[in-house]
């Protein structure tokens, strides 16, 4: 969702209203969106212990003081987040200007690759898509450091993740921004000394390294630098706006924040490894048989293993065993059911992650895929309405930045860029041509159809030979005839 500038905006921030934005963020804010990413990541505090184990009842965690815990973590966030992640930007994106003069839309094209390639290319889009699945939104700031001999410019795209930002939103309206604060704790290169008490003697001393806050401010006229509670710099925002862009993960109406795919799994999650932790601990218990032996001399001196006998001159003599695992059925069923509702809350089902285990029926191979993972494309297309809205608008703040600069002289209307989304399914090579060939009889231009071949630099080589500047014969048609 693209931010405007509201217009009452404050020149600066205020220290009184900066220090209360920071307070709420950190009361409000930061536990909520770090319990989402411990239970996505589920790191290992030490060993044997996990971050999904605070939602366990206190019998099942390990004990403070390291004794033995009878957790059973099974992590079924992580892989469908992943999934939604490659569905989502599993392949890169075609970003091509809508300007009507050609050799205008060439050049937009060339600055906002550079621009994507030089911010990290698809692995950035992967990020970013990661960062708004766990929190539920993810900012993007556009930062100008102008550099003609730069193919990108001198511009980047940064990432904020949700726990770094901390918007201040005009009163009235959610969708204005008043202004932006990046927020973050950094390790310097300077350290420290300081005296410790280690459980097995005397005073010690040991170094460490400072942590600093960094505090960055955006607002519509200015940019502020704030370390250690100093301002260390402050320059002019010669773009006019908060050059941030706010990409809800899923929408929340009247709401700033979007909506987390992590949220509303974490009850199921922590109800599974509940299950499959008591389960764990019965099956361990119970499934070992016991014998009981009656009128056998020296039973227990000899271990009870295949192809074991006893021999014995008594008639009453008898060998009983008892125990063992027993088939429970209730308990497999409601395992099942806490998977199955999982699967209905994040739209992803086991057969995203290579599990064939769906019921097909009878339909043709490719068909019975897109049914059973219908509700995976369904949220996959209305997530990039949103992540496509905010590409869009990256775009148009690069390409006002290069006009403020100088860089690329543009008109609003030329800022207007395209995204062409690839098909989440994997194809074949020869789909692709088969594809290829169509758009071309349709008449989508012959270039865009070989830059989404993946063709884009033989093109270029195709030019440079055709103008003489070398290379083999015939080298152009060796690539081209499948979309002719």
């Amino acid at each position: 969702m693209p931010h405007l500038a509201s217009p009452d905006a404050p020149d600066t921030l205020s220290p009184v209203l900066l220090e209360s934005l920071l307070v709420a963020h950190r009361r409000d804010v930061l536990p909520g969106l770090r319990r989402f990413w411990r239970y996505y990541r589920n790191r290992s505090l030490r060993p044997g212990r996990w971050e999904q184990e605070e939602g366990l009842p206190a019998r099942l965690r390990r004990a403070d003081d390291g004794s033995p815990g009878k957790a059973v973590i099974e992590n079924d966030i992580a892989w469908r987040v992943h999934a939604m992640v490659d569905f989502m930007f599993g392949r890169p994106v075609a970003i091509r200007s809508r300007s009507a003069d050609p050799g205008q839309a060439e050049r937009i094209n060339a600055l906002l690759d550079a621009v994507l390639r030089a911010s990290g290319g698809v692995t950035f889009l992967q990020d970013l898509a990661l960062c708004g699945s766990v929190y539920g939104s993810a900012d993007i700031v556009v930062r100008c450091d102008p550099d003609p001999g730069d193919a990108a410019g001198g511009f980047m795209l940064e990432l904020i993740e949700a726990p770094r930002a901390v918007p201040l939103v005009n009163p009235g309206d959610y969708r204005l921004l008043d202004a932006y604060v990046v927020h973050s704790e950094r390790l310097t290169h300077r350290t420290q000394t300081r005296s410790w008490r280690p459980p097995w003697g005397s005073n010690a001393s040991r170094s460490t390294r400072v942590v600093e806050e960094h505090i960055e401010c955006w607002t519509p006229s200015n940019v502020e630098v704030i370390r250690r509670g100093k301002r260390v710099e402050q320059t002019t925002n010669v773009l006019g706006c908060v050059p941030v862009v706010h990409i809800q993960n899923l929408p929340q109406p009247f709401s700033y924040a979007g909506l987390s795919d992590v949220e509303p799994l974490i009850p199921l999650q922590d109800e599974l490894n509940t299950r499959l932790s008591d389960r764990a601990n019965r099956v361990t218990l119970a499934s070992f048989k016991m014998y009981l032996a009656k009128g056998l001399d020296g039973f227990t001196e000899r271990p009870v293993g295949p192809g074991q006998m006893w021999a014995t001159d008594n008639p009453d003599a008898s060998i009983e065993s008892f125990g063992g695992d027993a088939d429970t059925p209730s308990e497999d069923a409601h395992i099942t059911e806490v998977r199955e509702a999982m699967d209905k809350t994040s739209g992803v089902s086991p057969i995203a992650a290579g599990v064939l285990r769906g019921r097909v029926g009878n339909l043709t191979s490719e068909n019975a895929v897109r049914i059973v993972l219908l509700g995976l494309l369904a949220r996959t297309e209305k997530k990039r309405i949103a992540y496509g809205a905010g590409l869009e608008r990256c775009c148009e703040l690069i390409l006002h930045a290069a006009d403020v600069h100088g860089l690329l002289p543009s008109r609003p209307e030329e800022r207007r860029v395209r995204i062409d989304w690839p098909d989440p399914f994997p194809e074949s090579r020869t789909q692709q041509l088969e594809q290829a060939e169509r758009k071309v009889r349709l008449g989508v231009p012959r270039e865009q159809v070989l830059t989404e071949l993946g063709y884009a630099d033989m093109q270029a080589h195709d030019h440079a030979d055709a103008s003489g500047d070398g290379g083999r014969p015939g080298h152009s048609s060796t690539n081209t005839d499948a979309v002719h």
